[in-house]
């Protein structure tokens, strides 16, 4: 829950989609119960696919922007099933070049969302702590840094509005 779905909402609201969340979350939990038998007990709103998915590289029409959700959902369904392939590859390929391959790769989606999530004053704290404490990958009570940037995040945005108040 706080690793994806969270994050994966924050993204919709930093790219403007006023989804409600209810439904999001209660499909996806759902779809979760109904397929976890059968193997498939992963389901979320990917939070890394979505801000890909959700740029202006991906569509200049926010309308127009699931298509780029379909095309990686075709992917990632290709690569299921190829997935003793693509692992064989990645297992050929030292640790460190698979590491920076993905970090560059994910390199303007995380510079535009930080930049979304920075751009109101109001509330730029509380979104840099969130980052900061979240990237930090802390883990207090064996409790990962997600969940903890969330709460560090919560209680500055609070803070920061006790003192505007």
């Amino acid at each position: 829950m706080a690793s994806q779905n969270v994050p994966g909402m924050a993204v919709l609201r930093v790219n403007g989609y006023t989804t409600p969340a209810r439904p999001l979350i209660a499909g996806t939990g759902l779809l979760g119960v109904v397929l976890a038998p059968f193997g498939g007990y992963q389901f979320n709103l990917a939070a890394i696919t979505a801000a890909i998915c959700m740029t202006k590289d991906a569509d200049p029409d926010p309308a127009q922007r699931y298509r780029a959700a379909v095309w990686a959902g075709i992917f990632y369904l290709i690569t299921g099933l190829l997935g003793s392939f693509v692992a064989s590859l990645f297992t050929a390929i030292p640790h460190a070049v698979v590491l920076a391959v993905a970090g560059m790769a994910l390199l303007a989606t995380i510079g535009n969302s930080l930049a979304m999530a920075v751009q109101d004053e109001h509330e730029r704290d509380a979104a840099l702590v969130t980052f900061l404490v979240t990237a930090s990958g802390m883990t207090l009570w064996g409790i990962g840094s997600a969940f903890w940037g969330l709460v560090f995040g919560l209680v500055v945005a609070w803070v920061g509005k006790r003192r505007q108040a």
